[in-house]
């Protein structure tokens, strides 16, 4: 699957796809925790998505500049110290109480994170035979639900069941409340900095170690420069497409595990304490899916299938318009089932035939990324202005958006690249 000599450096940037699934999913609880700390609206708590995933969008473009001048390992080594300066400036944050900090921080964490995944995934493409580079990505991809699994559960059972209640509040004095909100906050730091730590030391392999790429500027039209790509990029329907049905895809995916836990609580009453645990499930579900997809798409088509998980995922969600009770709560965990199958399916299917052009087209995709910057903030609106069930019409929308774009990946002909989604069959 790898050259020979690349499989110990092959492990080390695994664990990357492991740890910005941590990062990411943290993220995701934390939402919810400064809602309750910070006393504010939907929309606002849901600038946390804004800042985590507008660095993303923000440092695509430089990270692939930083991959072509310098190389991947160059690139990987950037995006984990910038990462892990980010998890470090959680302890200013903590220090000086103030929520803009703390965006800042998961801006500079986000920014590094970006960097990480636009460098990661080409270079894992690169580091083995052409034939199995579907495989080799596949197999890191599937690395990142097992880290978001660990983001959760930090979340679940580190910060949520010790958040000050509301209730509580309601009793205490101006000094209660800031010692309560410097408590809250004391929290968030924790599994940051541990990130942090976990970054840094992944980094100090990966510098110590050196990696001899062949492919790296030898295949996948990688050595290429970047004159007429964008032109050819846009002229191309399957890829132009792709990135919109990916902006709708991350949008979904971001609603629905950012207000989880709120759905959880405002619609069905579950207390504070066991919110997270729902969220939990959901990724688990997402984790082993993400694996029965795997074999699924060595027996269908990859939009086919893709088009089918769209519609139950739009199917969920309005069910958990519709029915505001424990059933619409399960179908939004559901909907993690769907998701499963959907990023590196539209990133295959979008960077199919690509040749020279790919590695602009990849930061293209990773740019798409944006969608889990904006759409959290519709559907917080949407929250704020109807309800927590309600808003669940959001992520319906941008799901019916990518079952859009399946459907026009299955009517239309066109020849195939080395890139196909999930190494299925067609």
């Amino acid at each position: 699957m790898v050259y020979p000599g690349l499989t110990l450096p092959f492990i080390l940037v695994v664990t990357c796809f492991a740890a910005w699934g941590s990062a990411a999913n943290l993220t995701d609880v934390l939402v919810g925790v400064f809602r309750h700390i910070f006393s504010m609206s939907n929309f606002q708590s849901a600038l946390v998505q804004f800042a985590y995933y507008g660095a993303y969008f923000s440092l695509a473009i430089p990270a692939a500049l930083i991959n072509k001048r310098f190389g991947y390992k160059a690139g990987v080594l950037t995006g984990l110290g910038l990462a892990t300066l980010g998890g470090l400036l959680f302890f200013p944050a903590s220090w000086l109480l103030e929520y803009g900090f703390f965006l800042i921080a998961l801006f500079v964490l986000a920014a590094g994170l970006s960097i990480l995944e636009t460098s990661a995934n080409p270079f894992v493409i690169a580091m083995g035979p052409e034939e199995s580079a579907t495989q080799r990505l596949n197999l890191a991809q599937a690395f990142n639900p097992v880290g978001a699994n660990i983001g959760v559960l930090l979340g679940a059972v580190v910060i949520l069941p010790n958040i000050t209640p509301e209730a509580e509040k309601a009793s205490m004095t101006a000094d209660q409340l800031a010692r309560a909100q410097e408590q809250d906050l004391s929290l968030v730091l924790g599994p940051y900095a541990g990130i942090a730590l976990a970054l840094l030391v992944i980094w100090i392999f990966i510098a110590l170690r050196k990696i001899d790429v062949p492919d790296e500027h030898a295949h996948f039209g990688l050595e290429e420069r970047g004159t007429g790509a964008l032109g050819r990029l846009w002229h191309n329907r399957h890829y132009r497409y792709g990135v919109v049905a990916q902006f709708l895809n991350v949008g979904a995916q971001v609603c629905a595990w950012t207000f989880t836990i709120q759905y959880a609580q405002d619609v069905v009453g579950v207390p504070t304490g066991s919110s997270g645990w729902y969220l939990q499930a959901s990724l688990l579900l997402f984790l082993v899916a993400r694996f029965v997809m795997v074999y699924l798409l060595g027996i269908f088509r990859p939009t086919r299938l893709l088009f089918v998980m769209a519609a139950l995922g739009v199917l969920f969600c309005l069910v958990a318009v519709f029915s505001p009770n424990r059933v619409g709560l399960i179908a939004v965990v559901g909907i993690s089932l769907s998701l499963s199958l959907m990023f590196p399916t539209i990133y295959g299917v979008a960077l199919q035939g690509l040749g020279r052009d790919t590695k602009f087209g990849a930061a293209g995709l990773v740019m798409a990324i944006l969608g889990g910057a904006l759409m959290p903030m519709v559907h917080g609106k949407v929250m704020d202005a109807f309800g927590a069930a309600e808003a669940f019409v959001v992520p319906a929308l941008c799901l019916a958006g990518v079952a859009l774009y399946a459907l026009f990946d299955l009517r239309t002909a066109r020849h195939t690249g080395p890139l196909v989604a999930e190494g299925a069959a067609h």
